[in-house]
């Protein structure tokens, strides 16, 4: 009987603590892990996001980069860090979906929590000028009528862009030929040099060739169409609304982050996510501001993850 009672005093005594330090919390400046190289989106507007936190929580954000291994350096650092709420990490979808099915990532779906996503950007299918298609149904007619005659150009093997495409085209019963470069960047460059046939990617790298009339944008990989790029067809119209994959922005902890701790992040950079500051960034960049709280987020990845393991084993990806 006297152990159980010094048990419960202990556990008594934990608890209060827990709740003092989550009272007290953020004591100083939080750590934002960015995993991925300055300048970039991810890095544009995780740094735009902590500056509207920054006057929320009246406390500073560190802002550090963390690049390598394609998101997954970064994000291993922040999970193996304290779980105090002192280190989040502001993240892209890739490193969370579709990597993990193409590499062994040093991380489980355990070890992490989601407490919000500010919004996201379609991917986007672009042609040359005098290619035989002037929208997304035409496009994949083109593709169908010729199996394996088209490369297409995409940021990396096992990554979003690459599984977003393929799980189109096999719902559509398309094959291409995928050519990976290390970013948008290089695939556009390879694109507008007659490299390859048809760039994969962002928008933001071949959002001024589009609009200089050097490409042509024929596919979203959203379900809705983008007005930035007027003739490229949302999947809705195709039928293949089911099929979307985006590009996505959030925030995540460690799993064993305190769920006092964790709501008052979530509170907070779903406020940030809301300001005008955040939404413009967002939109000079051709994303959607959508802030989704951590329940929604979880999900999504759930759902990405089991969605993009199915189309890695169907196109024959493996791990190394």
């Amino acid at each position: 009987m006297k152990t159980f009672h010094r048990l419960f005093v202990a556990a008594a005594v934990a608890s209060t603590s827990l709740t003092s330090f989550a009272a007290d919390f953020p004591a100083r400046s939080i750590t934002m892990i960015v995993p991925a190289a300055p300048g970039g989106g991810t890095d544009t507007f995780g740094r735009k996001v902590a500056e509207a936190v920054e006057k929320i929580l009246n406390q500073t954000i560190s802002v550090e980069n963390r690049g390598g291994g394609g998101g997954t350096v970064g994000i291993t650092q922040a999970l193996t860090a304290k779980p105090d709420g002192y280190t989040v990490a502001f993240v892209w979808n890739s490193p969370l979906t579709a990597i993990p099915h193409s590499l062994n990532v040093p991380y489980k779906r355990s070890d992490y929590t989601a407490l919000m996503s500010i919004g996201y950007s379609a991917y986007t299918v672009c042609a040359a000028p005098a290619f035989p298609a002037n929208n997304g149904a035409e496009l994949l007619a083109e593709l169908k009528k010729n199996p394996g005659k088209y490369t297409l150009g995409n940021d990396g093997v096992g990554g979003t862009m690459q599984l977003a495409g393929e799980r189109i085209f096999t719902k559509a019963g398309v094959k291409v030929r995928p050519v990976s470069f290390k970013g948008a960047g290089d695939t556009a460059k390879a694109f507008l040099g007659g490299h390859i046939d048809l760039y994969g990617g962002s928008i933001p790298p071949i959002q001024e060739h589009a609009r200089a009339g050097k490409a042509k944008c024929l596919l979203m990989t959203s379900a809705q169409a983008n007005e930035d790029l007027p003739g490229a067809s949302g999947l809705k119209d195709l039928g293949l609304a089911d099929e979307e994959t985006v590009l996505w922005w959030g925030l995540i902890v460690p799993a064993q982050t305190p769920q006092a701790i964790r709501n008052q992040l979530e509170k907070a950079f779903m406020q940030a996510a809301a300001t005008e500051s955040v939404k413009s960034i967002m939109g000079s960049k051709g994303a959607t501001n959508n802030p989704l709280g951590a329940n929604a987020t979880n999900q999504l990845i759930d759902q990405e993850y089991k969605a993009l393991e199915q189309v890695a084993k169907a196109v024959g990806i493996t791990k190394s």
